[in-house]
Formats: C-alpha cells, sequence, structure tokens
C-alpha cells in the first residue's frame, strides 16, 4: 500500500472519487460521448504513431538499397 503512495498512482478511493466528480459535473448522458470521444482519439493516435513507423522503415530500407547499389 505504501508503495503505491510513493509512486503517486491512485488508488480505488481516489479513482471512485474522481468517477464520481466526474459524473456530477458532467451528468450520466454526457459521460459516454466523452468516454467514445476519448477512445477514439487514442485510435487515432495509435493509428498515426504506426503509421509513421512504417513510413520511417519504407525510407530505411530504400536508403539501405541505395548504399548496396553503390
Amino acid at each position: 500500500m505504501e508503495l503505491f503512495i510513493m509512486l503517486g498512482i491512485p488508488g480505488i478511493w481516489q479513482i471512485g472519487i474522481i468517477a464520481v466528480i466526474i459524473l456530477l459535473l458532467f451528468g450520466g448522458k454526457k459521460v459516454p460521448e466523452l468516454m467514445k470521444g476519448l477512445g477514439s482519439g487514442i485510435k487515432e493516435f495509435k493509428k498515426g504513431i504506426s503509421e509513421d513507423d512504417k513510413e520511417d522503415s519504407k525510407e530505411s530500407s530504400k536508403e539501405s538499397s541505395k548504399e548496396d547499389k553503390k
């Protein structure tokens, strides 16, 4: 238990309090919309990261093939 406090990781009670505050601020109908937006944002971020990695690997393979031809 003390390890979680030292690392700054929220416990069950802290997560519950945050959830209640979010419900009070946004209401029960708005929370699912917010979570949907958050999920789609994370999905787009991961998609962008993977596309960037693919472009980097294509560029590096083109550069290595050019070096092999020399």
